[in-house]
């Protein structure tokens, strides 16, 4: 027998909560493969984490720690090895360099994003030229987006159209911080991305028409306009093409656009009123109900309504992810078990990053299982059973609701705000209090009447629900315009650090998943890790991957170096500089002098001012000017390669530098530039990328 010492006896007591943290061991074999530079950073990390594991088994002789190390070691190495396999796994062609053609493609799938006027189509090129005619290969999947009015008839799923395109490669992140598409395409197998021109030309109509979840779409479009006919169809369809842009920036800044993505709400909101509506019917029939067990009936009603309703909703990651957690708790219900634990949650959790561990590295993911981890530990501490259980009297029982109702607001909010610092760079202040209204409302109120109204349509009767529904979301969406509108709803941050964001994760699990108080040692990591995250600095200056487009911080906000950016770039660059206020024009500013071509501004830190030029125009410039002008800064910036001769004082971006470093980040305080790509970044969407500058 093993001796007995403190931790052993701790590890006895915690027996029961070890196995919850197998997919957090999985998980950050996972994360930490996407950290790690290389392939012989992530063999290292898999021939370790597999010795350790195998040395903590043969040594433990019989002790539950050091099976629990092992365990958790070779989860470490598994999870690794899994992430780095199925990124080998979809490999596929991506587009060399940006390019404009004539392709001819089968219709994959079909979008349409009705508030922006676009129809997004996944295509698979069967041939395609540029120029006069010379042929090229394009990727096996491509995504291309076309103005709605352009859309000919006939087009829809199985089609084969003819178009010109302009094709990017998928981009990577603008800056350090932002949102890596290029990373989320390599795993969805797309190669390039890029925007259509009319005319489109349809050579074999889809003989498939429009598809279920399209057809739905476009029934509730009929039935509501505006906005709230959009969130009617993101309820029912996932669709979220039909809300308006300002609506929708809305709901994200009063923290409800959770709502508009299907996931764990809407499945259980879809499979609580399949089995209630199923047992009830049921039970109208007294023979049946005598011989067959009607709860377990409803089960697998609502198990089939889940599987459909994640089926036409496009069977998006977070849907599954949704309906996997379902499919667990109606069999525990059908076993007559607790309905939700954390080894429910667990297993969800294993399943999913088992068969998409790409999805670990996502808001949605980590949002989701957060919500739902801290919902449940808060639920099943003894504290909330003592202070919010039932009471025989009414009063008191809707009170403790009401309490119980939002504190878990509260704890939730809580536990999403460092991923939505750390993703978004955003934290809400209201959401909780927000959602304490629109959850129910969602839930009870308007999911009910759209299902009512959708099974009444056929027979005609459903237009007093479509009436009601409307106004029931046209109430939702004054809500968050409200909350929206409130000083300080939104508070705009820089770019967290990661390991701040580790430490945070790693307290918040250690206090949700464990049952002893040596749960509480937890609270000062989640402490530290948000004070970190919170006080990070804000940058001076930020560079695009690309040299052309850059911002700095100036008295009333980031100023941009070209005014005439596109939307996403404008929003990513505020976003990433910690602003929530609309970017400014660096050529307006006092301290900067600006032409057609060139921009110099000055920057005062520290007592030292910093000078920075940067090319603003796709001009030649003559090299003579260029390698004078770096002489004079401290910063030089631009969109092609700048002459071996140029050396300013501090720091040169040009494409060479940029197509190493990726987009640029600068604290003038130190001073400190961050790179969004590592130094020997070998992953595979990386080196694809590496392949096109060549």
């Amino acid at each position: 027998m093993p001796r007995w010492t403190a931790l052993e006896l701790w590890a006895e007591r915690e027996r029961t909560q070890l196995a919850l943290w197998m997919p957090v061991a999985w998980g950050l074999g996972i994360a930490l493969w996407f950290v790690l530079p290389d392939p012989r950073g992530w063999a290292a990390l898999i021939c370790v984490a597999g010795g350790v594991g195998l040395a903590a088994f043969t040594l433990s002789g019989g002790g539950r720690v050091t099976r629990a190390i092992g365990m958790a070691a070779l989860l470490v190495g598994g999870g690794a090895a899994l992430a780095w396999a199925r990124a080998e796994s979809v490999a596929a062609p991506v587009l060399a360099r940006p390019v404009l053609a004539t392709m001819t493609g089968a219709v994959e799938g079909v979008d349409r994003l009705a508030a922006r006027g676009l129809m997004r189509l996944m295509l698979r090129p069967l041939e395609a030229s540029v120029g006069r005619g010379r042929a090229i290969m394009l990727p096996p999947h491509v995504r291309v987006s076309l103005p709605i009015e352009d859309v000919p008839g006939g087009l829809g799923r199985g089609a084969i159209i003819r178009l010109r395109a302009r094709l990017m490669p998928p981009a990577g992140p603008i800056a350090r911080g932002g949102h890596d598409f290029a990373r989320a395409a390599w795993f969805q197998g797309i190669g390039a991305t890029g925007r259509g021109f009319a005319p489109v030309e349809v050579l074999r109509p889809s003989s498939r028409g429009e598809g279920l979840r399209q057809r739905l779409s476009s029934h509730i479009f009929a039935r509501i306009e505006g906005s709230a006919g959009g969130i009617a169809a993101a309820l029912a369809t996932g669709d979220v093409g039909g809300i308006g842009e300002a609506d929708a920036e809305a709901m994200r800044r009063a923290g409800l656009a959770h709502l508009l993505s299907v996931s764990g709400l809407h499945i259980t909101a879809v499979v609580g009123i399949v089995m209630v509506l199923t047992i009830r019917l049921l039970a109208l029939w007294p023979w049946l109900a005598l011989r067959v067990r009607l709860p377990l009936v409803g089960a697998l009603a609502g198990a089939v309504a889940a599987i459909g309703y994640t089926a036409l909703t496009g069977a998006e990651v977070p849907t599954i992810r949704s309906c996997v957690a379902a499919m667990l708790v109606l069999a525990a219900l059908a076993l007559g078990r607790e309905a939700m634990t954390l080894r429910l949650v667990a297993a969800g959790a294993f399943i999913v990053l088992l068969f998409r561990p790409e999805a670990l590295m996502g808001a949605s993911f980590q949002l989701s299982f957060a919500a739902i981890t801290a919902i449940v530990a808060l639920h099943e501490h003894p504290a909330m059973r003592r202070w919010f259980g039932p009471h025989p009297d009414w009063r008191w029982s809707a009170a403790r609701q009401l309490g119980a109702l939002l504190v878990t607001g509260l704890v939730v909010e809580a536990a999403l705000m460092p991923i939505a610092i750390y993703h978004f760079h955003k934290a809400g202040l209201y959401g909780a209090f927000a959602n304490i209204v629109a959850i129910p409302w969602t839930t009870f109120v308007a999911m009910p009447l759209e299902m009512l109204a959708l099974l009444l349509d056929p027979v005609g009767l459903g237009a007093p629900f479509w009436w009601l529904l409307g106004h029931a979301l046209g109430a939702l969406l004054w809500l968050a315009r409200q909350v929206a509108a409130m000083p300080g709803a939104v508070m705009a941050l820089p770019v967290a650090p990661n390991g701040a964001f580790a430490v945070t994760i790693l307290g918040g699990l250690w206090v949700a998943l464990w049952r002893t108080r040596w749960r509480w040692l937890g609270v000062p990591g989640v402490a530290i890790g948000v004070i970190a995250m919170l006080a990070a600095p804000l940058p001076d200056l930020i560079v695009t991957g690309d040299g052309r487009h850059a911002a700095i911080r100036t008295g009333g906000g980031m100023a941009l170096l070209r005014e005439r950016a596109g939307d996403y770039v404008r929003n990513a660059l505020s976003e990433i500089g910690g602003s929530d206020d609309a970017p400014l024009a660096l050529v307006d500013q006092a301290e900067a002098r600006c032409g057609a071509d060139i921009c110099l501004t000055r920057i005062m830190r520290d007592g030292r001012v910093w000078r920075v030029a940067a090319t603003r125009s796709g001009y030649a410039l003559p090299w003579a000017s260029l390698i004078a002008l770096c002489d004079r800064v401290d910063i030089m910036i631009a969109d092609r390669r700048l002459p071996e001769a140029c050396r300013p004082r501090w720091l040169k971006l040009d494409a060479l530098a940029l197509r190493r470093s990726g987009g640029v980040t600068i604290q003038l305080s130190g001073p400190v530039a961050e790179t969004a790509r590592m130094p020997g970044d070998r992953h595979p969407w990386i080196v694809a990328s590496e392949a096109r500058g060549r």
